[in-house]
């Protein structure tokens, strides 16, 4: 078949999949209207996680799964600015990891809200300012955000969905390699990429500011200077891309959090954030992880951090699998109640990732 006949092929398929866009965008307006109507939140991490395993269910090739998902990704954000316009709180400035991964949730058609610290992101989705938040909670090569932790102790939010974002560094600037003097971004990041700055600009400078973000900022403003930082910020302030990936570990992965006010309701597939203390006696903690065990629940993570309201006296908090609805789940967690002084659930939200 002629180049000729197989384009009209394609443009008769585009005209198909338009209108069936159209339509679908059409029942998202009346979804919405429903949703508005019996006060159910907007964005729902059940029914995304439904959407997008049927996608990949029903694809049979030849178009890869992870570009279905993206396109689909950008369906569901046209429909959820369709069904009410979102304001998403993130960790800021433009161009940051938090962008990047909020960007990868709700994709690119809500409004994105820049927040200076994670207490803001907490405060406008509190106060309804904003309507979902997005927050780090913890990397896989430097650990837990504890300042996180210590939010949802005392916030009334909930964990609604997560996202996992694989972290790339870039060095970025628009000067050639051998004319760098000076190199900006954050300490972490000049831990995480110590080698090759060692191999590469052995006599650069490096200049630590708040964020990759701010970096960027600067070093395009500069002569003879780079920045480490993300290819999103490299398009945001018109830097060039001198090298990719320049992390001295590969798979270097955030994983963030979705807060909202809203529950959300089983899969099938779900994870559970409680954090709990525990009584100050020998054996304690032990007595506390007991009923776990007795009723075969695997626990993913366990992270401690101290009250703050007395010395010595610890919060503790447990990722495990299943949703708090699940019966062996919700019996094992009024077990817990029963021995612990505190006990708090974060969330149940899907595992889609």
């Amino acid at each position: 078949m002629s180049l000729a006949k197989l384009r009209k092929k394609i443009d008769s398929i585009d005209g198909q999949i338009v209108s069936l866009l159209d339509a679908r965008a059409k029942i998202s307006l009346s979804i919405g209207k429903e949703k508005i109507k019996n006060k159910k939140g907007i964005y729902s991490p059940d029914r995304e996680k439904a959407v997008l395993d049927r996608i990949k269910a029903l694809n049979k090739g030849p178009m890869p799964a992870a570009a279905l998902e993206a396109i689909y990704r950008e369906v569901m954000s046209s429909s959820l600015s369709l069904e009410k316009p979102l304001n998403i709180a993130y960790l800021g400035p433009r161009a940051s990891f938090s962008n990047l991964a909020a960007m990868k949730k709700f994709g690119s058609q809500v409004n994105y809200v820049p927040c200076d610290n994670i207490s803001e992101i907490f405060r406008r989705v509190e106060n309804g300012h904003g309507d979902y938040g997005v927050v780090p909670i913890e990397n896989s090569i430097e650990g837990a955000v504890t300042h996180t932790f210590d939010l949802l102790v005392d916030s009334d939010l909930r964990i609604c969905s997560q996202v996992l974002l694989e972290i790339s560094h870039n060095l970025l600037s628009n000067t050639k390699l051998e004319n760098i003097k000076t190199v900006y971004s954050n300490p972490y990041v000049f831990g995480q990429c110590r080698s090759w700055l060692l191999v590469n600009l052995p006599k650069a400078e490096q200049i630590e500011v708040a964020s990759t973000t701010k970096a960027a900022q600067i070093v395009a403003t500069k002569k003879n200077a780079a920045c480490i930082a993300s290819v999103l910020a490299a398009e945001v302030y018109n830097l060039r891309i001198l090298k990719k990936d320049i992390e001295d570990i590969a798979h270097n992965i955030t994983r963030f959090l979705v807060i909202s006010t809203q529950d959300v309701p089983p899969t099938g597939c779900d994870r559970t954030s409680i954090v709990f203390s525990i009584k100050d006696k020998v054996g304690a903690l032990h007595a506390m992880l007991t009923p776990f065990s007795q009723n075969k629940i695997n626990l993913t993570k366990i992270e401690s951090r101290p009250s703050k309201k007395k010395a010595w006296d610890y919060y503790f908090f447990v990722d495990l699998e299943g949703h708090r609805l699940d019966k062996k789940v919700a019996k094992a967690l009024a077990q817990l109640e029963d021995k612990c002084k505190y006990l708090k659930i974060l969330g149940s939200y899907p595992v889609s990732e």
